[in-house]
């Protein structure tokens, strides 16, 4: 049977936490080493939707990207949502794993699967780090494409029906950054390996002038979708690695951003 840490030292060789970004709050946050996990759920983040689903499917532990907690916490209260889920999860024995800006960067992590899914070559890191690995991704079209071709095989790839663009439709577009969820200060990065576009999560204003002021388009896909469907990789991956525990990325999670 697997425990919270035999699943928590496989995450760790997957992501390993080197990778993190220095703010960050990885690892195991919650719960008992231990613990048997004989059900376990991903989610993209923990919220009152995810957390109770957890709790009703007889959950040990969730493997969520977005940390919980993320910042330091004074008082373990209900006074707060943090504090209620905190508290939930703790009462239900649910334990809480976080990967987030480590899996971002991992070799298959979430920005190594966006380029492959963009069908990227000679994919590489945008920033890297000491021991050779990095921050974000970058790669190359076999054949030069028009931006909206690219924005259409994007949108295949996550399954998603619209997205947003910065940048002429009929851009011919060669070398692509990626970098997954809100990370507008890979831009530069992307610029200095003169990449054409750049597929970001999402941009703040300000970014996408910039962006189209270097001449870099953008493709936004959403935060959510950007990196939710890793969760659904990564549950296929838990799945293998502990056949004897049931695995399921959460059915209730929802992009709290709709078109209206």
């Amino acid at each position: 049977m697997a425990t919270v840490q035999s699943i928590t030292e496989f995450l760790q060789r997957l992501a390993p936490v080197r990778l993190a970004a220095e703010w960050d709050n990885v690892g195991l946050l919650v719960g008992r080493r231990g613990l048997d996990v004989s059900r376990l759920m991903t989610c993209l983040t923990i919220t009152p939707a995810t957390a109770a689903e957890a709790i009703e499917e007889g959950a040990q532990l969730i493997v969520t990207h977005h940390p919980l907690p993320f910042h330091p916490v004074a008082r373990l209260t209900d006074d707060t949502t943090v504090g209620r889920l905190i508290l939930d999860l703790v009462a239900a024995g649910v334990g809480v794993y976080s990967a987030h800006t480590a899996f971002d960067s991992a070799q298959l992590g979430i920005n190594e699967r966006l380029a492959a899914g963009l069908g990227l070559r000679g994919i590489a890191p945008l920033i890297i780090h000491p021991e050779g690995e990095g921050t974000g991704r970058y790669g190359w079209l076999a054949e030069p494409q028009s931006l909206s071709s690219l924005a259409g095989r994007l949108k295949a790839f996550l399954s998603i029906e619209r997205l947003q663009i910065v940048g002429e439709p009929g851009q011919s577009v060669r070398t692509v950054a990626v970098a997954c969820g809100a990370a507008d200060e890979l831009l530069d990065a992307a610029r200095q390996t003169s990449c054409d576009a750049m597929l970001l999560g999402e941009a703040r204003f300000h970014t996408c002038l910039a962006a189209e002021s270097a001449g870099i388009s953008l493709l936004l896909p959403g935060h959510y979708a950007s990196e939710r469907f890793a969760m659904n990789c990564l549950a296929t991956v838990l799945a293998e690695e502990f056949p004897d525990t049931e695995v399921w990325a959460s059915r209730r999670e929802r992009d709290p951003l709709q078109w209206g």
